[in-house]
């Protein structure tokens, strides 16, 4: 009896939280796009209240997934705006203040706008009810396409980027990024952009040396050398590669979308999906952001990373646990066929998308579970029916590009 109720009550939970999901779509829905979290006086004074080129994408996955008609038919509206105001060398900004008129590229640039501004125009045109959008931003993706080819490495063939210069954009991670190239190798299946195999075998062979074969080229050999002698955790993928220097503080979303876009094999999928489990990453919530965060002693730890008293251990990209990451795990685990956990990760995420009220908070303090951050939060509720879809109906979401 008692599984029984306990099963009546995590189906009541996910069918509240799919309402509320949907419920708040709507709510911060305008004719320009989706907002990227509810309108009030905090939200407009920190900018939320504006179109944020990674969060409309990751709505329009949501909306486009969500079985509701009004939120299918206003998912492709943030992305025009985007492309209204694309720079002239191509570039999609963080996000676009309609109020003011005004782009804005962050302070170091702003990579990853553009590659899921790529990404969610895509999967609109294949999932959505607006069928045609490649065609009619055809000239604007060449241009982004061109723009993001001048980010390439000519031998790697990855993107190459500043620090704090992603969605993670108070973190050190520079040179070759796993949450960027990851976007980058999906992108270039999507659009049949040149060299995606060279993508992929650099992606293997810089971010995991250690289940890649001995690299041919040499200046990658000296690179894999640094991570080869002072790499300690060999089970997850690397955050970031520089020239001397690497990320292991367990970059989550990056990992994730390297098994869920493409860039692991069925052995390399056990492993990092096995790793972030045993990192207790989604406990209680799924997830936080990284397993280990980077400490002020350490010598990856920035200036910036203090401003506002943000980023320190266990808090914001450094720690804190993040519900809209927590939807690509809840996808992952159900691409690999781990439907019961990703089952059971699904609740659990309905119950972070559910503290204080169904409050849809930013993120939560990774060791103390504090609301951090703005409520009302865009990506969460689209997210969270991205996940919903992915268990719900056993469809890859992500398996389609060829």
């Amino acid at each position: 009896m008692r599984s029984v109720s306990k099963r009546l009550q995590e189906q009541t939970l996910l069918a509240t939280c799919r309402a509320r999901s949907i419920e708040l779509l709507k709510r911060n829905s305008t004719p320009d796009g989706v907002l990227a979290a509810s309108r009030g006086p905090e939200a407009g004074k920190r900018g939320y209240t504006a179109i944020f080129g990674r969060d409309a994408a990751v709505c329009a996955i949501g909306m486009a997934l969500s079985g509701d008609k009004e939120l299918r038919d206003a998912a492709a509206a943030g992305l025009h705006t985007l492309a209204k105001h694309q720079a002239p060398n191509g570039q999609i900004a963080k996000f676009v203040d309609v109020q003011r008129r005004e782009a804005d590229f962050w302070y170091l640039g702003c990579i990853d706008s553009t590659l899921w501004w790529l990404i969610a125009l895509a999967f609109l045109d294949r999932h959505g009810r607006t069928s045609g959008l490649r065609r009619r931003h055809a000239t604007r993706i060449k241009l982004a396409v061109q723009w993001l080819l001048a980010q390439e490495h000519q031998r790697f063939y990855l993107l190459q980027q500043n620090e704090a210069s992603d969605w993670a954009d108070i973190m050190p991670r520079s040179g070759f990024v796993l949450y960027t190239n990851a976007l980058w190798y999906f992108v270039k299946r999507l659009y049949r952009i040149a060299h995606a195999p060279e993508t992929h075998e650099n992606f293997n062979g810089l971010f995991h040396p250690f289940s890649a074969a001995l690299a041919e080229y040499r200046r990658a050999r000296l690179l894999n050398d640094y991570v080869l002698r002072g790499g300690r955790d060999r089970d997850l993928y690397l955050s970031f590669v520089n020239f001397s220097f690497f990320g292991e503080e367990g970059d989550v979303f990056g990992n994730v979308l390297a098994v869920l876009l493409g860039l692991a094999d069925v052995r390399a999928k056990r492993r990092t999906l096995d790793a972030l489990g045993k990192a207790r990453v989604s406990d209680p919530y799924p997830v936080r952001a990284v397993t280990r965060p980077i400490k002020q002693s350490s010598a990856l730890w920035r200036p910036y990373m203090a401003r506002h008293r943000q980023n320190y251990a266990w808090q914001y990209h450094n720690g804190g646990i993040w519900p809209m990451v927590g939807g690509f795990w809840v996808t992952a685990l159900a691409a690999a066929g781990r439907t019961a956990q990703a089952r059971e990760e699904l609740v659990k995420l309905a119950r972070a998308c559910a503290v204080q009220n169904w409050a849809f908070t930013e993120w939560l303090h990774g060791r103390t579970l504090a609301p951090r951050g703005m409520p009302g939060q865009s990506w969460n509720a689209a997210a969270f029916l991205m996940a919903d879809y992915a268990v719900s109906s056993g469809a890859g979401v992500f398996d389609w590009p060829e």
